[in-house]
């Protein structure tokens, strides 16, 4: 975990704003000594409560009326928010001296010193002197909770009067102490007590929002920092390209010098976005105009939550005690000008397609160079093994053309704060075979160092909801989610596509885009991404007009738009007129030669292929010369250019040597994606027709390219699964049978295979792997099969999947252990959260039934250790036990994995203490058979929450099993129950 940060004290904050040094002297002796200041920590360690009273006053108020002009003469943004920040602590300890003023106490202050008797005493009774110092310790600390865009004003003030309620606890444990205080009547003391306790802290919170909307007026920070309560404009208005964060920041930066050499040249780079089209839609419908950012970027609305708890971002339910908030400009102008998010970025989530990337463009062109200079790292275009500092430099080099150090580009930027965009930590995860999963706290820690040597920064990570499980999360760390567009904003975004291609409408005789066409895809339109295609698709001739009797799927948005793409550059430049079959066996080898390109990103785990590697793909699995007969088009290297003809394949190239090195990405991943699955189930499915020359014969189906396309990366993740469910369903029912059947009998015989078809194929997994075993890809390649069958059939029984197998059960885990080798941890977590398995009995004895997982991860149904075992269900003979309990230890300690070793993490005390209660088993008539170790956990940890009458039942089953053990563990567990 990374440290918080410093919390800024009351004699820092008075120091930052240009307290007069012999009034804080004056203070610190009232004190004590503890502001260590001025005095250089010498004092009498007494407290002067009316002394200190006078000078928090004084000295505080001075501070607030002076703000103003101190933040005019701030040297840049950081100094700006240290200041901001200073202010803030001192406005948290003057409202409680305002407060403690205004409200009359029986007692005055001026009595509630230490007597010249008391002072003498203390040396054999410090106590009264100790609550003196605690009480001027937690005035000195100040470590008040802070206003954040993130929380509701309304929580600060909940907290921070919780805050004035413990300080004024520890001023009444001071009071109490004194002499003058035992001098009072029984009833005045207890009027002070309850006027302490109760008005005094309430009293300091009205002082404290008084004082804040003070500092409000003098700097605006303090605004966007308590502004979750948006305007009612904000809540209708429908904004665009973060248009806001300028307004709102631009004004802020007036004294800011501007930035020089190479942090010029990158803002000159991110402001150019802007004036570029949503995306590069060249091969879209003809004259169809995409508007540029500036025109089209709407502001989603989003949630925001700090990440604290057990629970994280990656569940729904987590999410739904934020509201949904709609001023996205507001929130990130507090919250680059807060001092929070220097201690951790901010995680920003979105499913794919809601914008994440483009959102970090805008805000890159948006925020002013004289006060922030924005730092966008593409991490699919870095290398993922350099550190972080690297990864940056590299970025700025490509949009710059400039090699400059980071220090260096801090230096350039004239004061300004470095904001870091760093976008696509799913694909970072995703697309390597490096463990990331600390890769935010990495960021943290970065901007720890950073601070230590004057350069604070801001960051701000993007990622897909999906693998937000995956990430260790810094303290602080605060998610923020995308949401999807509201009708609003769909009807917003449809008007200005049609403002920019009324011209193109009308001549080609087409319909605009209305909110009738687009509401029954309202699940897709609600995704920026999604939309855009939408609207490309309807543009080719009114598609989303034509009678259907239900919306389109994601994945048959995909489809439609990929065969009109394909249709439309096939027509360009093809013969003028082929017949509708001749034409779609074109766009058919079309979009498969794409899908070669999605299965050599997908099979090297990255987000990105050169043109060299593309053709020594396409040359392997194709051969030069039978490329025509094979259903698919000419290897790359004849016809490299026509990638870069799809607006959703981005080509880029250089020079090295005079070669030209060329490499292909899809514009968004799930293209990628769904051309994987699209692939694979067409090569699966083409399976069918085999048929054996004799009928009484037995032949060998032929899935050598199944293999060699599906035995290096599972199709695990969930969107693949997505679009894969998708795809499934347009199957008649009888063929996905058939099919499902096929796949069983392929996934038997592949165990025995021994030849490597296309050998000349080998993708390169990453780079600390270059070569896969060849146990590994049988692996991978069998848990794939298992996957579509699954897709086919919705659940299967091992019995169905291993039918050559005595044990099927045991059929399951062998596979299982094989699987679980071939994949990295990555791999693994996303193949096994996507099934379910569920224990039940047949005629033939023991069986589980596998299922495709759906909605959120549930437990699983306890383990009944008959099934386990092998007894007969419900079996109510005697108890029974095993004596290798230790070597159950040993194997899970053998196995060296992390998960294993949580578990035996977790369950060494029980092992120790209890071990041979581990595997001494206990039986129910007609019911389930635990092990004696299970019922004593479950009696100490859950009893109160059992059904009445579970309780005893439970506890006489653990003493019946009790006669089978040493007598040492007996007696342990004896103990155990008589505390329980």
């Amino acid at each position: 975990m990374v440290e918080v940060r410093r919390l800024l004290s009351f004699s820092d904050a008075l120091t930052l704003l240009g307290s007069d040094p012999p009034a804080v002297a004056a203070l610190d002796r009232a004190l004590g000594g503890v502001l260590n200041i001025a005095t250089g920590g010498v004092g009498d360690g007494l407290v002067r409560i009316a002394d200190a009273r006078g000078s928090v006053l004084t000295i505080g108020r001075g501070a607030v009326r002076g703000i103003g002009r101190r933040l005019g003469r701030a040297d840049g943004r950081a100094e700006r928010t240290e200041l901001l920040h200073a202010a803030h602590t001192v406005i948290v300890v003057l409202a409680w001296f305002q407060a403690l003023e205004e409200r009359h106490l029986p007692v005055r202050l001026d009595d509630l010193e230490l007597t010249r008797r008391e002072q003498l005493a203390l040396a054999g009774a410090p106590q009264v002197g100790e609550r003196g110092a605690a009480f001027a310790r937690s005035l000195a600390a100040a470590d008040a909770p802070s206003p954040a865009p993130h929380r509701p004003f309304e929580s600060v003030t909940d907290h921070l009067q919780r805050w004035y309620e413990g300080l004024s606890a520890r001023f009444l444990d001071f009071a109490e102490g004194l002499r003058v205080w035992s001098t009072q009547t029984e009833s005045a003391r207890g009027e002070a007590r309850r006027v302490i306790r109760t008005e005094l802290p309430r009293e300091a919170v009205r002082q404290y929002e008084s004082l804040y909307a003070q500092l409000a007026q003098e700097a605006p920070e303090f605004g966007f920092w308590a502004t979750q309560i948006e305007h009612r404009a904000t809540r209708t208005e429908v904004r665009r390209s973060l248009g806001g964060v300028t307004e709102l920041l631009a004004g802020l930066a007036r004294t800011a010098r501007p930035p020089m050499d190479v942090a010029a040249a990158l803002a000159r780079s991110s402001e150019a976005v802007l004036t570029r089209p949503v995306l590069d839609a060249s091969s879209g419908p003809e004259g169809t105009r995409v508007p540029t950012l500036r025109e089209m970027y709407l502001d989603p609305d989003f949630r925001v939550r700090e990440v604290a708890g057990p629970s994280g971002p990656a569940t729904e339910s987590w999410w739904e005690e934020a509201p949904v908030s709609r001023d996205l400009t507001g929130y990130l102008a507090g919250a680059l000008t807060s001092a929070g998010l220097a201690d951790a970025p901010l995680l920003v989530l979105g499913q794919p397609g809601a914008g994440k990337s483009v959102l970090t463009r805008v805000l890159a062109a948006r925020l002013p160079s004289a006060g922030f200079l924005p730092v966008r790292v593409p991490l699919r275009d870095v290398r993922a093994e350099d550190d972080l500092q690297d990864q940056i430099e590299q970025a700025v080099r490509t949009a710059t053309g400039e090699r400059a150090s980071w220090p260096e580009l801090v230096r350039s930027a004239g004061g300004a704060v470095p904001v870091l965009l760093l976008d696509g930590f799913d694909e970072l995860l995703q697309t390597t075979g490096v463990h990331h999963s600390d890769y935010l706290t990495r960021v943290a820690r970065f901007q720890q160092r950073e601070a230590e040597q004057g350069r604070p920064i801001r960051a701000l990570v993007t990622s897909r909801i999906a693998v937000a499980d995956r990430a260790r999360y810094p303290e602080g760390l605060v998610a923020l989610r995308l949401e999807p567009f509201r009708p609003d904003q769909i009807r917003r975004w449809l008007a200005l596509w049609n403002d920019a291609n009324a011209d193109c409408f009308a001549a080609r005789g087409l319909r605009p885009l209305t909110w009738v066409a687009v509401e029954r895809h309202q699940a897709l339109a609600a995704q920026p991404l999604l939309l855009t295609m939408l609207a490309l698709y309807d543009a080719t001739d009114n598609a989303l007009r034509r009678d259907s009797d239900a919306p389109l799927d994601e994945a048959e948005l995909y489809e439609e738009l990929l065969v009109s793409f394909a249709r439309r550059e096939i027509d360009k430049s093809g013969p003028a007129a082929v017949p509708d079959d001749q034409a779609r066996d074109r766009v058919e080898r079309e979009l498969q030669r794409l899908s070669l390109v999605a299965f050599a990103l997908h099979n090297r785990r990255r987000q990105w292929v050169s043109a060299a590697e593309l053709d020594e793909d396409l040359t392997a699995l194709l051969g030069r010369t039978s490329a025509a007969a094979s259903g698919f088009r000419t290897p790359l290297g004849a016809a490299e250019v026509a990638f870069g003809r799809f607006f959703f394949v981005q080509r880029a190239q250089s020079v090295r040597d005079g070669r030209v090195l060329a490499t292909y990405e899809f514009l968004h991943a799930t293209f990628g994606e769904y051309l994987v699955v699209r692939l694979a189930l067409h090569v699966l499915t083409s399976l069918l027709p085999h048929r054996p020359s004799l009928s009484l014969a037995e032949s060998r189906i032929d899935d050598d390219l199944a293999y060699t396309l599906l035995s290096y990366a599972p199709l695990s993740s969930r969107q693949m699964l997505r679009f894969a469910e998708s795809m499934v369903r347009q199957v008649p029912a009888e063929e996905r049978d058939r099919l499902a059947r096929l796949l069983i009998g392929v996934l038997d015989e592949h165990g025995q295979r021994t030849h490597e078809p296309h050998h000349a194929y080998r993708p390169t997994r990453f780079p600390t792997s270059p070569r896969l075993r060849t146990s590994a890809r049988h692996g991978i390649y069998g848990a794939n099969l298992v996957l579509v069958i699954l897709l086919l059939k919705g659940r299967v029984t091992t019995g169905r999947l291993f039918p050559s197998w005595n044990d099927h059960a045991s059929a399951w885990h062998r596979h299982v252990l094989l699987w679980r080798s071939s994949f990295d941890e990555e791999q693994w977590t996303d193949f096994a959260l996507s099934l379910s398995a569920r224990r039940t009995w047949t005629e033939q004895g023991r069986e589980l039934e596998i299922t495709l997982r759906a909605g959120t991860l549930e437990p699983p149904d306890p383990v009944d250790m008959n099934w386990l075992y092998r007894s007969p269900r419900g079996n109510g003979g005697p108890a029974w036990s095993r004596t290798y309990w230790d070597e159950l230890r040993h194997k899970l300690d053998m196995s060296g994995g992390t998960n294993d070793g949580v578990v035996r993490h977790a369950m060494d005390p029980v092992f120790t203490w209890l071990g041979p209660a581990v595997t001494t088993f206990l039986t129910s008539p007609g019911g389930p058979a635990t092990s004696l170790a299970h019922d004593l956990l479950e009696l100490l940890l859950g009893a109160a929450d059992l059904p009445p009458g579970e309780q005893e039942a439970l506890r006489a089953r653990v003493l019946r099993g009790l006669e089978s053990l040493p007598p040492e563990v007996r007696e342990r567990i004896r103990r155990l129950l008589q505390h329980e």
